[in-house]
């Protein structure tokens, strides 16, 4: 059985003719503004009415504006999900901004040799829209992916258009268990075979966040200089702004750079990526400091990318309670904590919690999967080896002989 994914591929649009550029964006504003109608009149009702109703009741009144038919289903549909979403979230009544519409594959028609879209706007209309290819758009013109709908967005006077392809994937047969702790500065893994024992642990630096409250500390810092008026100071917006897109680039970047060298590393091994299900980490209250860094966290960012790039390569990702995964013994016995960072094991081996935490995730993937896993420690007389942590702050080692494995 294949599971669907999409990718969505942005790409700037330029109308060659400036009327043609004004009727797509009065396009857009109408079906923006009428979505907000169909939001408003919905509103009010105790029941969110069903897509039939709300095609009886806005779909002759949406095409007498001069919508075609798959406008006015995708309008009533926006309308519904935004109503229904801000309702469960307890929200107050939504008002719509940003000019951007949704597009079915009948509303649109792509030209791979020249590059340019006709979007079909009011009244039948069509408007050609010459498109800013990159190359690495061509890797999702094969047979394996097909484009679905499209988003067509109106921003500072600029076109963008949002390309959506959608693949079936059929998970490989795999034959490792990897599992991943995600922690504020690095992120480590282990690798376990389906029979427990150990293949390879590691730790991949993750300096992202450091770098990125150091801008989030700037910009805080300048807000604090015009604590009543840094809303309304060119200069001072335009600086706190400079700096909060600098941190959440520093995020994205390094996201994406860890998430590429996991997945990779989990391919040469054909490991089932094991993940930590932290749904409600941000609701824990462990002080001011932790509090400060915990929201600015990119975890579920860098879980994202795992999972999206895990499955382009037909790999099977899963998420697991990490409830005591860094104080319990991966190999029985009692851990002894030595600081806030290092643990003995039983054997005498001297490892981080992380460490401790990422095996102890591949050992309960295996338990719910009902594998015979034996218990294993790292100096068992096999070719398996470990990585060495840094020496900074680590206590010495106990342990004679450990086979290390180069460094990724």
């Amino acid at each position: 059985m294949g599971v669907r994914v999409y990718a969505t591929v942005k790409v700037m649009g330029v109308a060659p003719d400036p009327s043609l550029h004004h009727k797509l964006y009065l396009f857009l504003r109408s079906y923006r503004d009428w979505t907000q109608y169909i939001i408003d009149q919905i509103w009010s009702c105790d029941k969110i009415p069903s897509m039939r109703e709300l095609h009886s009741r806005f779909y002759g009144l949406l095409r007498s504006m001069g919508f075609r038919a798959h406008h006015c289903h995708k309008i009533e549909r926006r309308a519904k999900e935004i109503v229904k979403s801000v309702k469960k979230n307890n929200g107050s009544k939504p008002v719509l901004k940003k000019l951007t519409a949704r597009l079915d594959y009948e509303d649109y028609k792509l030209d791979l040799e020249s590059k340019t879209l006709k979007i079909a706007v009011l009244d039948n209309e069509w408007v050609i829209v010459k498109l800013k290819w990159y190359s690495y758009i061509n890797k999702y013109l094969n047979s394996d992916w097909k484009l679905k709908e499209i988003l067509v967005s109106f921003r500072n006077n600029n076109i963008w258009v949002y390309l959506v392809f959608e693949k079936q994937v059929i998970p490989r047969k795999l034959r490792t268990v990897m599992g991943v702790d995600i922690n504020f500065d690095n992120v480590t893994y282990t690798i376990l075979d389906m029979n427990g024992k150990l293949v390879t642990m590691g730790t991949i630096p993750f300096k992202g966040l450091r770098k990125a409250l150091h801008y989030k500390k700037l910009a805080e810092k300048i807000q604090k200089r015009y604590p009543r008026n840094w809303r309304y100071v060119k200069w001072v917006r335009r600086v706190r702004g400079r700096w909060l897109r600098r941190a959440g680039n520093i995020l994205r970047d390094t996201s994406h750079y860890v998430a590429k060298k996991i997945v990779g590393i989990a391919d040469e091994h054909d490991s089932v990526i094991v993940l930590e299900d932290l749904e409600n980490i941000k609701s824990n209250n462990n002080g001011k400091r932790f509090n400060w860094r915990i929201h600015f966290w990119a975890y579920r960012r860098i879980q994202e990318y795992i999972y999206y790039k895990a499955l382009m390569r037909n790999m099977l990702t899963v998420f697991i309670d990490p409830k005591y995964t860094s104080k319990k013994s991966p190999i029985g016995g009692k851990l002894i904590f030595l600081n806030y960072k290092y643990v003995k094991l039983p054997n005498g081996f001297i490892v981080t919690r992380d460490l401790i935490a990422s095996w102890n995730l591949a050992l309960k993937y295996l338990q719910m999967k009902g594998s015979k896993w034996s218990m294993w420690s790292p100096n068992s007389p096999l070719r398996e080896g470990m990585k060495t942590q840094p020496k900074r702050g680590k206590p010495v080692q106990t342990i004679p002989k450990i086979t290390i494995v180069s460094k990724r």
